[in-house]
């Protein structure tokens, strides 16, 4: 149990680094999802590549601390919980955590956000898989 507190804490620093990029940039980089918007298609994938990078280094320093087997997946699986479910408050008051969003803002933030959680569980599955094969 003490493990899955650790990595638990892991997963909510990264919710709340995620959470306070947004509440602090958001405005400046989440863009109207309406149909042939340039902007949204450009800044999502741009967020997703940070998001990627971010993730991955974040995973590899995790791996410093825990030497577990499967640590990787642990991390990816509790950190992806962790972040679904303090998001299931986050968006229910997005006025209250993201006040200079306005609802198209939301949408680009939750549609970055459901894209994100995915790499959340693929990029520790691929860093496991690399760990595995040494």
């Amino acid at each position: 149990m003490k493990g899955f507190l650790f990595t638990a804490m892991w997963g909510l620093f990264v919710w709340l680094l995620a959470t306070l990029f947004f509440r602090l940039f958001g405005e400046y980089v989440l863009f109207h999802p309406g149909s042939g918007s340039v902007e949204f298609f450009i800044s999502t994938i741009l967020l997703l590549i940070g998001t990627s990078a971010v993730l991955w280094g974040v995973t590899y320093v995790y791996l410093l601390f825990d030497k577990t087997n499967h640590a990787a997946l642990k991390f990816g699986f509790i950190g992806t919980i962790i972040g679904l479910a303090l998001d299931t408050f986050t968006l229910s008051y997005h006025h209250l955590v993201f006040p200079k969003l306005d609802n198209s803002q939301v949408i680009a933030f939750t549609a970055w956000m459901t894209f994100a959680y995915a790499l959340y569980l693929f990029i520790p599955y691929i860093i496991n898989q690399k760990v595995s094969y040494k």
